[in-house]
């Protein structure tokens, strides 16, 4: 299995960027897909975003459509979460998970190596 950890959150005003990193050790990143989650203060858990092994990625948040895009680069063992104009409602921890299969896959139980995540907080 996969160990993943998660970095590059921070503090981040309005209409900001940041990008998070996923980096994996421990197997081949090139044969699981890669989610991205965020929990929210007071929410539960959602999946917003994976890429397939072969690079085609699904985004299930509505409102992340068009601003937040992800990519892998394998030879790196990294998955990247690219988030643009953030908003206050971004605000929450982002995890990486990673699983075996296909892409889409927003449902938790299908994941079985998480990272420890990142907090990202966007404020002015």
């Amino acid at each position: 299995q996969l160990q993943l950890v998660e970095s590059g959150g921070g503090l981040v005003q309005p209409g900001g960027s940041l990008r998070l990193s996923c980096v994996a050790s421990g197997d081949r990143l090139d044969s699981y897909v890669i989610g991205w989650f965020r929990q929210a203060p007071g929410k539960e858990r959602e999946g917003v975003i994976c890429i397939s092994t072969t690079g085609g990625s699904a985004n299930y948040v509505d409102s992340t459509k068009g601003r937040f895009t992800i990519s892998r680069d394998n030879a790196a063992n990294t998955v990247y979460l690219q988030m643009n104009s953030l908003k206050p409602e971004d605000t929450a921890v982002y995890y990486c998970a990673s699983k075996t299969g296909s892409c889409p896959a927003p449902r938790e139980r299908y994941y079985h190596s998480w990272g420890q995540g990142t907090q990202v907080t966007v404020s002015s």
